[in-house]
């Protein structure tokens, strides 16, 4: 009997989709080839784009975080309206208007990446408030991760992002 229970157990357990926060990773094939051409036409590089979106919601598109930052790249509302975008949750939307914020940011800090990603998690203004330094912990904690995934996928051997449907577009965004 106990030996029924336990095959029962295992049969409903795998015929069960696991509950679970994370996007299915078939969407994240199509989402990294629209950050390598939006990282492209904004002259950033890829290997960062991906660290942010990794770092800011593990590729999930629909991530909301408590403070209202929306989608892959985790856009605040004002954000979203300054790079144009219309539709948060939109992929192709969010990763552009992420992409071109944080082109913006290299650009203010001259290219200092830590500063600029640093500025992507808190603000610009609280980066040039503080005489272009950051000290908080969560900061500190958030650049570090990132510029580990970063260091990491331009290690000599490490896949690249494969192209997906989004790097046949041309143009700017």
């Amino acid at each position: 009997m106990k030996r029924i229970l336990m095959t029962l157990l295992v049969f409903v357990l795998l015929a069960v989709p696991p509950v679970s926060g994370a996007p299915d990773t078939s969407a994240r094939q199509p989402s990294a080839g629209c950050a390598e051409h939006y990282a492209r036409v904004h002259q950033v590089p890829v290997e960062l784009v991906v660290a942010i979106i990794q770092v800011e919601s593990d590729w999930n598109p629909y991530a909301v975080s408590r403070s209202g930052a929306v989608g892959l790249m985790q856009l605040m509302p004002a954000t979203a309206i300054r790079f144009g975008v219309r539709d948060r949750f939109d992929i192709e939307e969010n990763i552009r208007g992420g992409v071109a914020y944080l082109a913006w940011l290299v650009r203010l800090f001259k290219g200092d990446l830590r500063l600029a990603v640093a500025a992507y998690f808190v603000g610009e203004s609280q980066i040039l408030l503080r005489g272009l330094a950051y000290s908080s912990r969560r900061a500190f904690k958030y650049v570090s991760r990132v510029a580990q995934i970063y260091r990491d996928l331009r290690r000599p051997g490490v896949p690249r992002v494969e192209p997906g449907p989004w790097s046949r577009r041309s143009g700017g965004g």
